[in-house]
């Protein structure tokens, strides 16, 4: 089977990725939020897109979180999945983007970002690879460069990391030591 011109780009743009960068709510997470008796927010992340996280992060590509919203959990699971770059708590996303370019000396043409919503559109329009699930809001799956076929929280961004690999010739190696 051939890959029609718009999976070709998706691919190029893939290839390119040095430093893919996770939203948390709505792309970590299905995006609901649910808050316990003493008020405290918890999330569920999927088992799958953390093992995505950790195979990309071997093959070489480095990670990050950029949300706006401050959560210990999203520190939490940050540290089990070994992401070192870690900006929360920032509304304006371009902010942290601008630390994690002088942080890891990459250029944003060198990153992927995956976002849902409006405010994460600054940092969709500079990045070379652009993603939102399939519930993102219009506006941004207009301007993605792909929108995922699973949903947030549900192995989108599992999605894109196995993506990735396999544009970059990686994704056989990484899974190679499940099949010995």
């Amino acid at each position: 089977m051939t890959a029609s011109p718009n999976q070709l780009e998706h691919i190029k743009r893939a290839a390119a990725v040095k430093v893919m960068i996770f939203d948390v709510d709505g792309v970590l997470t299905d995006g609901s939020l649910t808050y316990g008796p003493d008020g405290e927010a918890t999330k569920t992340f999927n088992v799958l897109d953390g093992l995505g996280i950790q195979l990309l992060q071997k093959s070489g590509v480095a990670t990050a979180i950029i949300s706006a919203r401050q959560s210990p959990i999203v520190v939490r699971r940050a540290a089990d999945l070994g992401i070192m770059h870690v900006h929360q708590g920032i509304h304006d996303k371009r902010v942290a983007f601008a630390r994690l370019l002088e942080a890891t000396g990459f250029t944003a043409a060198q990153c992927g970002y995956i976002g849902d919503d409006v405010i994460d559109l600054p940092l969709l329009l500079q990045v070379g690879f652009a993603v939102t699930v399939p519930t993102g809001h219009p506006e941004v799956q207009y301007r993605a460069h792909y929108v995922t076929k699973a949903g947030g929280g549900r192995g989108a961004v599992r999605e894109v990391c196995d993506m990735v690999m396999r544009a970059q010739g990686t994704y056989d190696a990484a899974l190679a030591p499940y099949f010995a």
